[in-house]
């Protein structure tokens, strides 16, 4: 079948953009988390089925043992979409996927949910953009590498703070930024530097708070701390350390959140 499409991971996310997909009139193969990937990809071989494209929809910290077993022949077809997301992920595999910065939340019972229209880069991103937009959720096509790194920079930025912040103080993104703006831009100059550290770039810290704001402003009531944000907390202290930074915000915080 041409155009097909191989979703890996059929969670909450990995189900929205296989039925994407299927709205678009790409046949979907899904990879659920008991089947092994190179027993299907010889399965569809064998059917002379080659997928236009690989989505893998697992959640952040099941990325890398995803990529370590992704077959051979699937390798120039990824998509990515995780939090936390940054180039080195894809290329000490020496991957050069088609990748999204998802900007919409998806949680079981419920519709999708658009916070700002979700960026995509890449050679696959027309395929990720007529998914996204054949149901309705808002999207844009990055040109650029350097504009695909500014926005996973921004994502995790929203993502860490938000989180973060939200061990101290709870509530939601519209609170934080009324109540506890000092706070909340004092845990995203950490992130930043943390950011920089990992991608050995400098950016733009007004623009990537701008950016935070914009997406708090999509979404005033989404709450700021979901049950990753302990795991988040504590990969960010990790990743401080062992690239010699001092974020003693961060710091603060994670001597004051129970273990």
């Amino acid at each position: 079948m041409r155009n097909s499409v191989v979703v890996v991971g059929m969670g909450e996310m990995g189900s929205v953009f296989a039925r994407g997909f299927l709205r678009a009139g790409h046949p979907v193969f899904p990879v659920t988390r008991s089947m092994n990937m190179d027993v299907v990809a010889e399965e569809l071989a064998a059917k002379q089925v080659m997928p236009s494209l690989v989505l893998i929809a697992v959640a952040e910290t099941d990325l890398h043992p995803v990529l370590q077993k992704l077959p051979a022949a699937w390798s120039d077809r990824v998509v990515l979409l995780q939090n936390e997301l940054l180039p080195n992920d894809w290329s000490q595999y020496g991957l050069e996927p088609t990748v999204a910065s998802v900007w919409f939340e998806k949680k079981k019972g419920m519709d999708s949910k658009v916070i700002i229209p979700s960026p995509v880069y890449g050679k696959h991103a027309g395929g990720i953009a007529e998914a996204l937009v054949s149901i309705d959720i808002a999207t844009h096509i990055l040109l650029s590498r350097e504009a695909l790194l500014f926005e996973l920079v921004l994502k995790n930025v929203y993502i860490l703070t938000t989180n973060i912040a939200g061990l101290q103080v709870g509530g939601n993104v519209g609170e934080l930024w009324t109540h506890h703006r000092d706070l909340a831009t004092a845990i995203a100059s950490d992130v930043i530097k943390l950011q920089q550290a990992l991608t050995g770039q400098q950016f733009d810290s007004s623009a990537l708070i701008e950016g935070m704001v914009k997406a708090f402003n999509g979404d005033l009531n989404h709450q700021c701390m979901g049950r990753s944000a302990p795991g988040r907390l504590a990969r960010a202290l990790d990743l401080a350390e062992k690239n010699g930074l001092n974020l003693a915000t961060l710091k603060n915080i994670g001597a004051l959140s129970p273990a």
